[in-house]
């Protein structure tokens, strides 16, 4: 595959944010195999995480991924702005307003404030995303990227949870209660993706995955990142009859998450917490699914024959991203795999 010019990538937060921090900077450095240095890279984000608080509308993983890329991210929470302070949060709290759980920073704030004012005027997220990115997105961030939501339609993933006071035994959170202030420590009996079906592609969104030279999804969860994003109607279709090749990387390394709740949510979903298992779920696009490659890392290298038995092509290799050249080095594997 000679002279890639378009990368697309279907991202969550921080794992897929990481990612792309990684993937960028092999780009950049000419280290993917059979990529141009000037490739543009289209990130196609979740948007079902999104919530309202205190009258702002919040996109988690919009923000992660445009604050990493960015160079503004808080490194060691890996959301967030980095530098913050916390006076409105406290201030808020001390006015006894909920939700509690969930900090705005004051830096974190400003961006909040600007989508907020910005759909309240009529436009749709997809602007509001192009309007903020022109500055975290600028030139000089590595690489040509443009961020979509993969809706501009409102879309919230909901978890169901054990409730001992309720008449049916459980009860409904949004998504970010569940892992915020729940901090995925209760059972997820349900995950329910509101709006999902009746929602429509972004602008850009079916293009980007059609006129790709490749496609990636990165260690993002396969249930409530790449799921949702898979979930919009037209987009699992056009992943499927792309002319590109399709390519993932496993978010389970030995049998576990490295970092968020994949063990608690593919467990409700009915799938193993395994590499194999993981790649299975999306399929190979031979059989109706979605691959064409799954990378694992080393240490699940025995997976391999039961995903090449399942059609994909399967490769074990260092998954954890140490840093951008270690991530680099992932991603030109993954390029490598389907070359």
């Amino acid at each position: 595959m000679p002279g890639l010019q378009h990368l697309t990538v279907l991202s969550g937060g921080m794992g897929g944010a990481k990612f792309l921090q990684g993937l960028l900077h092999g780009v950049a450095g000419g280290r993917l195999p059979g990529v141009s240095p000037d490739a543009e890279v289209i990130v196609i984000a979740n948007t079902a995480d999104d919530l309202w608080v205190h009258g702002l509308k919040v996109c988690p993983d919009l923000d992660t991924v445009m604050y990493t890329l960015g160079d503004g991210i808080d490194p060691e929470r890996g959301w967030g702005r980095r530098d913050e302070s916390w006076s409105v949060k406290e201030e808020l709290a001390a006015y006894g307003v909920e939700p509690t759980w969930f900090g705005l920073g004051d830096r974190d704030v400003a961006t909040h404030l600007v989508r907020t004012q910005m759909l309240d005027a009529g436009y749709p997220l997809s602007a509001v995303t192009e309007a903020l990115c022109r500055r975290w997105l600028a030139p000089g961030h590595g690489g040509r990227v443009r961020l979509l939501p993969m809706t501009d339609d409102r879309v919230e993933t909901h978890v169901a949870v054990p409730d001992a006071e309720s008449a049916s035994g459980r009860r409904v959170v949004h998504f970010q209660e569940y892992w915020v202030k729940l901090r995925a420590e209760v059972p997820a009996e349900a995950v329910v993706v509101v709006g999902l079906d009746e929602a429509t592609p972004g602008p850009g969104v079916i293009d980007a995955i059609t006129d790709a030279d490749l496609v990636l999804l990165p260690p993002s969860n396969p249930v409530v990142s790449i799921g949702t994003i898979l979930g919009v109607p037209r987009v699992r279709e056009a992943v499927v009859a792309t002319s590109a090749r399709v390519v993932g990387v496993s978010p389970i390394i030995g049998g576990s998450h490295v970092r968020g709740m994949a063990n608690q949510l593919l467990t409700t979903i009915g799938v193993a917490v395994a590499a194999g298992a993981v790649g299975r779920h999306y399929g190979a696009r031979s059989q109706g699914g979605v691959l064409d490659g799954w990378l694992v890392d080393e240490s699940d290298a025995g997976e391999l024959p039961g995903l090449h038995e399942a059609g994909l092509a399967a490769a074990a290799v260092p998954l954890y991203m140490t840093d951008p050249e270690a991530t680099a080095a992932m991603a030109a594997a993954a390029v490598e795999l389907v070359s």
